[in-house]
């Protein structure tokens, strides 16, 4: 036990949270800048789960999702306004904050298996968040974004069944299989979870894409590949820590995690501009 009191856990609701006045100012400057300068970007988040779904998350966050070229012009013009500016981490993350309400900037997932690109962008769709016009992630970018979200403190499974119900399967699924790619055993996992919460709403995944996931399982399970790699910390770096540190397996994370960093060199981009 660690001592502290417990917090409430959230519960699913439709109601929309009550947004502080400064809150909802500071999310409203943001966008309102990018639209401004024109900085590609789409909201994702709380917001994005509420336009394909109808459900309400209480927020402290503004989540946009944006190409690593991007970012750095995006840090530049915040740090102009007065915010405060960090890289959390130059693969996926970072952030500008004024009083206690942040502004995320995502550049992709944290294992750094799957990236935004400028497509995330050219297909989001429009909405008003805040009082304000502008594009949040299309449901096939949003369910990319969260199928590797599945760790002991946070787990996004739920809202990735919550998506294909909200939208009754009415989504582009060669788009999905092409954002996931090799991971689509991810995919196959939060859609079984799907099977089980919507039985009666099965239908909603079509046909072939059930009969493609399960062709591509029965495949790999009737011929294990004796070279491939162990993937736990793809899934959760603290859980599988043990399989790493002390059974000998090889940190995928970590080896893509770098490579990631090379390329996006935001890291560098950032330095020139002194962020």
């Amino acid at each position: 036990m660690s001592g502290q009191p417990d917090m409430p856990l959230p519960v699913t609701s439709s109601l929309e949270p009550e947004f502080t006045k400064s809150q909802a100012a500071l999310y409203r400057e943001v966008l309102l800048l990018f639209n401004q300068h024109q900085i590609p970007y789409a909201v994702s988040g709380a917001f994005a789960l509420q336009q394909h779904t109808g459900i309400w998350r209480t927020t402290k966050d503004l989540d946009l999702f944006l190409t690593s070229e991007t970012v750095s012009v995006a840090l530049r013009l915040l740090r102009k306004q007065g915010y405060h500016c960090e890289i959390l981490d130059p693969v996926w993350l970072a952030k500008a904050h004024r009083d206690d309400f942040f502004v995320d900037m995502i550049t992709g997932m944290s294992n750094a298996a799957i990236t935004v690109t400028d497509s995330w962008v050219a297909r989001a769709r429009p909405a008003v968040v805040v009082g304000v016009e502008t594009r949040v992630l299309a449901p096939e970018e949003l369910v990319a974004s969260k199928v590797f979200v599945t760790r002991r403190e946070r787990f996004d499974g739920a809202d990735i069944v919550h998506v294909v119900y909200g939208t009754q399967g009415e989504l582009d699924w060669e788009r999905i299989f092409a954002l996931v790619g090799e991971h689509w055993e991810m995919l196959l996992y939060a859609l079984v979870l799907f099977r089980y919460v919507y039985p009666a709403q099965t239908h909603y995944v079509p046909d072939r894409v059930w009969h493609e996931l399960i062709a591509r399982l029965r495949k790999e399970i009737k011929q294990p590949k004796p070279s491939a790699r162990f993937r736990g910390s793809l899934i959760d770096d603290k859980m599988f820590a043990i399989d790493v540190n002390e059974w000998g397996l090889p940190d995928l994370l970590a080896g893509v995690s770098r490579a990631a960093y090379a390329q996006s060199g935001l890291d560098a981009r950032l330095r020139r501009s002194r962020l």
